[in-house]
């Protein structure tokens, strides 16, 4: 995990402190605990549901990815990058099925260089956007009318990454009972 004094802007190279640094500190931290429920697996165990529940640890690091992504959309281009519920498809609700899951066709490491794509973008965003930029939340049944800020949206990002990596140690203690943090 980085240290804060030792946070800087990816294009100036310039030490970055105070709620820039604590939001790039915490996105890596939560990503770390999240990456590191994978660590030495293979790909049938990334797509392995040893829980009750459906999902398998290549599946979350799919979704957080998709999420983190969407959320930096919606951060630089506003409620267009995201639909309104109502607006949603067939093919919407079935890619978000996949999204949970590590389709045959895909690898650990695969979805692993992707997530560190979207978090390279992220963190790069951070360094200059304006925190308090803000957008009209997309019509859905889980947010109330309203706008986020651009700081409320990273929040957002941090919370779910965290929730997900929650769950991701279970699912690895499951598959050969590896703990995350114990």
């Amino acid at each position: 995990m980085t240290e804060t004094s030792t946070l800087s802007d990816p294009a100036t190279s310039t030490p970055l402190s105070g709620e820039r640094a604590d939001i790039l500190t915490q996105l890596g931290t939560v990503r770390h605990f999240l990456r590191f429920t994978t660590h030495g697996l293979t790909d049938e165990q990334a797509a392995a549901s040893p829980t009750p529940s459906e999902l398998c640890l290549g599946g979350l690091i799919k979704h957080v990815t998709g999420v983190e992504r969407g959320w930096v959309d919606f951060i630089v281009d506003g409620t267009s990058a995201m639909k309104d519920f109502d607006d949603l498809t067939a093919e919407d609700f079935a890619a978000r099925e996949h999204e949970f899951r590590l389709l045959p066709e895909e690898t650990l490491a695969g979805v692993l260089a992707a997530y560190d794509e979207v978090a390279r973008r992220t963190d790069e965003l951070v360094a200059t956007l304006d925190l308090d930029s803000a957008w009209p939340l997309p019509k859905a049944p889980w947010f109330q009318e309203g706008q986020w800020s651009a700081r409320r949206v990273l929040l957002h990002i941090i919370a779910e990454t965290a929730q997900h990596a929650g769950h991701a140690d279970i699912i690895r203690e499951a598959i050969d009972g590896q703990k995350t943090m114990g």
